[in-house]
């Protein structure tokens, strides 16, 4: 399934996407898409749903976050060696884990705002893995089991915020840093979540190309890792590292983010994103 909310901020309404790609209408069904729609039994309802059957939305209106209830942002740095490479650090020896303020959290087609006094502003195409049961001190066996679905990420990054100490945090967290969506799609349509082919544009032009085999750390590595140290609830999600081709390691002259650039992003199954930047206004 792919599941969806769509609307103005603030009032959209639950969707599914059809076998064609149409939008299709929720609501009398479900009041939302939460931890509650999200648990395995409340995927195994919507299941039995045939997406035919359900009302069709006409137009091409706005896809918000594409589920409610979001605890814990959780993100992973450096997983993919060829980035870390680019970066100039070492390749971890275990998981990279830091978190995303939830407040950063925004609909897969909002512009993302660049904050006041930044100047290096940047892009990070990641897959999200959502947690749909709880996860706590799990086997890396058995990880993918606590997973709902899957959805793309962009990690926004502010690099002179994020770099100006060794915590990260500052620089992920600020408003519009996280676009979640379009779509949660369940993992019956992503058998193998490390086979996926990654795209990130920027004004058009090809920045980032990559697949999730290259992870340093698996899906399941990741979230039995992060189980052991904090435990994730349904709704919780993890961005799990991004692939080569950011701004920050672009030779011989770094490429940041300005007001009036356009980011696309897709993920093999998973959608489309597409942001606009624009400078912060009070």
């Amino acid at each position: 399934m792919k599941l969806c909310r769509y609307g103005r901020p603030g009032y959209e309404k639950p969707g599914m996407i059809d076998g064609e790609g149409k939008l299709r209408d929720l609501s009398k069904i479900v009041d939302n898409i939460g931890p509650n729609e999200i648990s395995p039994r409340g995927l195994k309802m919507l299941g039995r749903l045939k997406p035919e059957s359900l009302p069709l939305v006409n137009g091409a209106p706005r896809f918000g976050v594409p589920y409610v209830g979001i605890g814990k942002f959780v993100a992973i740095g450096l997983n993919y060696s060829d980035h870390a490479k680019e970066a100039g650090l070492p390749i971890p020896a275990e998981p990279i884990v830091f978190m995303k303020a939830t407040t950063c959290i925004s609909g897969p087609t909002d512009d993302v705002i660049q904050p006041r006094n930044s100047t290096k502003l940047d892009w990070e195409i990641e897959l999200g893995v959502v947690i749909g049961s709880i996860a706590r001190y799990v086997d890396e066996a058995a990880a993918l089991s606590h997973v709902a679905g899957y959805c793309i990420v962009n990690d926004v990054s502010e690099r002179a915020f994020q770099m100006a100490t060794t915590q990260w945090d500052k620089g992920k967290g600020f408003d519009s840093a996280g676009p979640i969506g379009p779509w949660l799609v369940t993992p019956d349509e992503v058998r193998d979540p490390q086979t996926l082919d990654m795209l990130l544009e920027v004004n058009g032009r090809k920045m980032q190309s990559g697949n999730t085999r290259t992870m340093v750390f698996s899906v399941a590595k990741i979230i039995s890792h992060v189980s052991q140290y904090m435990t994730l609830l349904p709704g919780d999600i993890i961005a799990t590292g991004t692939p080569p081709g950011v701004g920050l390691g672009m030779k011989p002259t770094p490429v940041f983010l300005k007001p009036g650039d356009v980011m696309r992003l897709t993920i093999h199954g998973l959608g489309e994103q597409k942001q606009k930047v624009v400078a912060y206004s009070a």
